[in-house]
């Protein structure tokens, strides 16, 4: 079988220091932190987890996060950081696997537009839940494409959040609510990143 191609190796190394990429990663967590009741008895997932970020910010409220990641590139850099919990890494790529675990809550941060079958990865995800768990998932809203100077592996130029809840709502979740968590200002425009949580009651 081919080994796929690791999208995001060239950008591992920088990915911490780029531009925003930590404030962002911390207003998202932050956000997190306001709206969902965490506590130190819960394992949660960061789908597409990259570097960590997020996982560094929310993993005091925190016992145990699992980082889900399809690059390996991105999640050696996950392992080089020291976090206050316990982790631990998969190498999964969720558009095509199945993780056979229950968590208390998925956590994630601008990953949903790289995968393709929307309604196929939140039904995964109402599967993973235990009983009364949360997602949190932040992502852009709706742009003209210009968001990445580099389109591969983009399959979703932003959401709709009336569409997004309509699949999350599909999927069997409740409480679905929509936040503001960052705005990013680039040379040639303005772009919106929402915070969906939901719940599975």
């Amino acid at each position: 079988m081919e080994k796929k191609k690791d999208l995001f190796e060239n950008k591992s190394k920088t990915w911490d220091t780029e531009s925003g990429s930590a404030q962002s990663a911390k207003g998202i967590a932050d956000l997190i932190v306001k709206n969902i009741k965490l506590n130190d008895s819960m394992e949660i997932m960061d789908f597409g987890a990259g570097t960590g970020l997020l996982s560094y910010f929310v993993a005091p409220y925190v016992q145990k996060i699992i980082a889900v990641d399809n690059s390996p590139a991105m999640l050696l850099e996950f392992k080089s950081k020291t976090f206050p919990i316990e982790t631990e890494v998969l190498e999964k790529d969720l558009s095509v696997e199945e993780i056979d675990r229950k968590v208390d809550g998925v956590i994630s941060s601008m990953t949903l537009h790289h995968l393709e079958d929307t309604r196929a990865l939140f039904s995964k995800f109402y599967a993973m839940l235990n009983d009364g768990g949360f997602i949190a998932l932040a992502d852009l809203d709706t742009e003209d494409g210009s968001f990445h100077s580099d389109n591969t592996g983009v399959f979703h130029y932003g959401f709709d959040r009336d569409s997004l809840q309509s699949i999350a709502e599909e999927a069997g979740f409740k409480e679905v609510r929509f936040d503001l968590a960052s705005t990013i200002n680039k040379p040639h425009g303005t772009f919106t990143v929402f915070l969906l949580t939901a719940v599975k009651s």
